[in-house]
């Protein structure tokens, strides 16, 4: 017993070496790919599994991209909208050595609110973030982390309401047309504008998602448009947010739906037709009810030069033809 442990103490480090050399075997493939990862600046990203929510449409401005690898200004932004709309809330992924101004322009990205703001008005309104924070390090690595507006429990509670709406208001025999106009007059006709939350921002509705017109019966602009996609998304009806181009002077931002229908896009905004009466009269009106870019500034042509209508082309082109 003695030899035995004279003979293990003198050749404790050829046996460890052993070990080793037979686990490496073994492993052999895992730990090569591991270490290629770590060596390489661009490693293969896998995007985990979306939600029930995710959108298969692309748009002119952002598509849906299966490659994490970005080569242009463009590719980030697709990257961003693609992690947004399959409601997953960390991401991560890495700035390649050939594109020398990734990082730079990911910054430009992640610090521009209406950037931002506009990637999310391409998803559907339940992976639309309340809050999405980018850190970017100098190797490379950009970890992204998304906290988003509505919570399971809302989601759930709207969820129902949506299925006993569309039940009561929507036959079979109603083409698209007349389904987005029955669920156009009953949302409208089943809430209030929030002035207070408008005037105040002070609110104890939940105006400004949907939560607010479909539960409580008020909403704000962001309200009317949620709760008329989370409907278009049912449809399987092709839209998007569209909102007001900020850099105008003395112009408050609004937000309303673009819908493709019958192979055209056209504005729809509920907000707009269900206008704020001095006497407290509710109103339901079809002025801004699925119309072209051409007839949308006709409508807001009067005494009062309406520019809540005006929208940057370049983020929404798909609406700068949609007369046509």
């Amino acid at each position: 017993m003695v030899i035995f442990l004279k003979f293990i103490k003198n050749n404790i480090i050829a046996i460890i070496c052993s070990i080793l050399i037979f686990y490496v075997a073994l492993n052999i493939n895992q730990i090569t790919n591991q270490i290629s990862q770590l060596l390489d600046k661009n490693p293969k990203i896998i995007l985990p599994s979306s939600n029930s929510y995710k959108k298969e449409d692309d748009f002119l401005y952002v598509q849906n991209t299966n490659d994490f690898i970005p080569l242009s200004y463009n590719d980030i932004l697709n990257i961003y909208y693609t992690i947004t709309n399959s409601g997953i809330k960390e991401f991560t992924f890495y700035c390649p050595n050939e594109y020398t101004s990734c990082l730079e322009d990911v910054q430009s990205i992640s610090n521009d609110p209406e950037i931002l703001t506009n990637i999310n008005n391409f998803v559907h309104p339940y992976n639309g973030f309340s809050n999405i924070q980018t850190v970017i390090s100098e190797s490379g690595e950009v970890n992204i982390n998304i906290s988003y507006l509505y919570s399971e429990e809302e989601i759930n509670q709207i969820n129902q309401v949506v299925d006993q709406i569309y039940n009561t208001v929507i036959t079979e025999e109603m083409n698209d047309y007349d389904k987005i106009k029955a669920l156009h007059d009953y949302i409208i006709n089943h809430s209030k504008y929030d002035v207070e939350r408008n005037n105040n921002n002070n609110s104890p509705y939940l105006s400004y998602k949907a939560y607010g017109p479909l539960i409580e019966g008020y909403a704000t602009c962001n309200g009317y448009t949620d709760a008329m996609a989370i409907f278009l998304e049912k449809m399987n009806i092709k839209n998007y947010k569209i909102a007001t181009e900020l850099m105008q002077e003395d112009v408050s931002g609004h937000v309303w739906n673009a819908v493709f229908v019958n192979g055209k896009w056209f504005h729809l905004d509920l907000t707009w037709d269900d206008p704020v009466s001095d006497n407290g009269k509710d109103y339901l009106q079809h002025k801004y009810f699925l119309i072209s870019s051409e007839d949308l500034t006709k409508a807001d042509q009067g005494d009062v030069i309406i520019k809540e209508h005006i929208f940057n082309q370049s983020v929404y082109p798909e609406m700068k033809n949609s007369n046509i």
